[in-house]
């Protein structure tokens, strides 16, 4: 990837915060969408996020969002400003429980939930009759990598190409940074914001599902995994989902074309849990750039933009087709 940080946003904090808050979203008018809701085979549903006024027969991408992110993720509009600027339809699939209504079944999503991510980018493609292109970002990416990874070979029926960004493939590496120090006062802390009220609702519909009492007094990303992500989702614990869940170590097992994109300054997607060439196979490109923080990579003057990744990614993925 060729990105280089403004001079005047220097550092992996400043490179995460301000994009998420303050630069450009989007060229042209804001993204806008249309919304389907699929029920599920185990008696759910969720919610799918189509790109409006899309070319007829225009290539599909799929975006896998990041963790308790939606349509409104500045990621999200960012992808859809790159996808509509390539002509692409898209669809943003929304994990269960982030489209603004409680899901109904006694589990959430999580960052190993490739089986969700199959289902999903199976029904799309048998909708658009065509191989897809498919990004996710954050734990969005490395559920889409567990996917590739589970379905070998077989991966390239469904899709041409898939791309991670900023994601936790080292799970138990990025776990431990959020939790501590500044990470956890700033980013575990905003994320919990929202997880934990949304978990004790779930708490409301399935009573004694979890113990409620220890999971309002959570204030790390483990103990809210230990409490809830994990038992839901049928791993004994934290360090059992953490291990299994990771992407990482299965990165040789993918058979289509693979982008994984980390900054080596991301807060809290540590630099040097990120593989080496010699740990992935054929078919995995890397992209490590120096700077960008977590899901940001501004460009340009102040305030910054944020279409510089999503372009070249999109370019990337356009390439594999």
């Amino acid at each position: 990837m060729q990105y280089r940080a403004p001079r005047w946003l220097p550092g992996g904090h400043l490179q995460t915060i301000w994009p998420a808050l303050f630069s450009r979203q989007h060229d042209g008018e804001p993204p806008s969408w249309t919304r389907e809701r699929w029920d599920t085979p185990d008696g759910d549903f969720i919610d799918v996020d189509f790109l409006a006024d899309a070319p007829a027969g225009a290539p599909l991408f799929v975006l896998f969002h990041g963790l308790e992110g939606d349509r409104t993720s500045h990621s999200s509009v960012a992808f859809a400003s790159a996808a509509r600027a390539c002509g692409w339809a898209m669809a943003l699939p929304n994990f269960r429980g982030c489209s603004g209504e409680l899901n109904r079944a006694p589990r959430a999503y999580h960052s190993g939930d490739y089986e969700e991510v199959g289902w999903i980018l199976q029904r799309l493609r048998e909708r658009h009759g065509a191989p897809l292109v498919v990004a996710g970002v954050s734990l969005g990416g490395n559920a889409l990598l567990r996917w590739a990874e589970e379905a070998g070979a077989a991966a390239a029926h469904t899709a041409h190409a898939v791309c991670s960004i900023c994601s936790p493939i080292d799970l138990a590496a990025a776990g431990a940074a959020i939790d501590r120090g500044f990470n956890k006062q700033v980013y575990a802390r905003r994320f919990l914001r929202t997880m934990i009220p949304k978990a004790l609702r779930k708490l409301q519909q399935h009573p004694g599902l979890f113990d409620g009492e220890r999971l309002k007094r959570a204030s790390t990303i483990y103990e809210f995994d230990n409490l809830f992500t994990a038992p839901l989702h049928g791993f004994r614990n934290t360090e059992d989902y953490w291990t299994r869940a990771a992407a990482k170590p299965h990165l040789h097992r993918i058979r289509i074309p693979a982008l994984v994109l980390n900054a080596r300054n991301d807060p809290f997607v540590p630099g040097h849990s990120l593989p080496h060439a010699a740990e992935v196979g054929a078919y995995v490109t890397l992209w490590q750039p120096g700077h960008g923080g977590h899901v940001g990579f501004p460009a340009g003057p102040l305030p910054g933009h944020l279409l510089t990744m999503p372009e070249q990614v999109c370019d990337w993925l356009s390439k594999q087709r």
